[in-house]
Formats: C-alpha cells, structure tokens, sequence
C-alpha cells in the first residue's frame, strides 16, 4: 500500500476516536497481502471492546467503507485494538476447524454463528484449508450462521 493511504487511514481513525471523545490514539499499520491491518492503542479504549466488540466492529465497517474505493479488489482493512481481535480471530478459527472435525467425525453438518461479514470471512478461509470440507453462508440478515460441512464426493 502506498504511505499515502496509510497516512490517510491513519488520519481518519484518529479524528473518528477522538470525535468520540476519547483521547488521540496511536495507530500502527502493517501491510499485508489482504489488505492493511491496524492495530489502536492508547488511554481510555476499552469502551472500543464493550459488548463483544461492537464499537470495534462499527468503526472497522466505517473505515472500510471510507476507503473501499482507494483499496485494490479483495482487500480489506482489519482494525484492531489492544490485540482483542487477534486473539478473538484466533478462537474463531480454531472453532470453524474443530466443528469442521466434528462435522467429518460425525457427518452431520455443523453451524456456526451468526456473524458478521469478516467473522465468516475467517470462518470459509478455515474451512477451505481442509478439502474435504465445505462451508456455505446462510440467512438474509448482515449476521449470518455459517454451515461446515464434510465435501460430497
């Protein structure tokens, strides 16, 4: 990605926490083959973490929304804060693998969610890297269950 959007993002987080009235953050990115990776951090920014999450998430869709159009096809920015959605994607992928296990062991499909957009984006990512399972969003809504199950022969 080139500085320049990086400074921009940068920018635009800044201005959207502080707008909330929170003390400036500092914002550290890192590029990565999918899109840029933000991590936040200062005083005061455990409100962004409330209720699973959910103000992080906000401000995660309303930075990529800002910046959807400066951003090459199937890149995203993940925004994150004191490492919560590190470790929450962790717990998530380890989850899709197992109940993929699971759906194999038994062969009974397994459902997962509901979710956001980006929670099942990391849910279908885990499951491919086993080939003899399949994964299928389902429902209507922004959140949707996730189904694992074992690939038809």
């Amino acid at each position: 990605m080139s500085d320049d959007l990086e400074g921009k993002v940068i920018a635009f987080l800044q201005q959207v926490v502080e707008a909330t009235g929170l003390p400036t953050p500092r914002v550290e990115i890192t590029d990565r083959e999918e899109g840029l990776r933000v991590n936040v951090t200062g005083d005061d920014l455990e409100i962004l973490l409330k209720r699973k999450g959910a103000a992080l998430d906000a401000l995660q869709h309303i930075t990529n929304a800002a910046f959807r159009s400066a951003l090459p096809d199937k890149q995203h920015i993940v925004v994150d804060c004191q490492d919560y959605r590190r470790g929450k994607d962790a717990e998530l992928r380890q989850m899709a693998k197992y109940l993929g296990e699971r759906a194999k062991s038994t062969g009974v499909p397994q459902e997962i969610g509901p979710l956001n957009p980006y929670a099942r984006r990391l849910v279908h990512l885990a499951v491919a890297e086993d080939p003899t399972l399949s994964s299928e969003s389902v429902g209507d809504a922004f959140l949707k269950t996730v189904i694992i199950a074992p690939r038809e022969g």
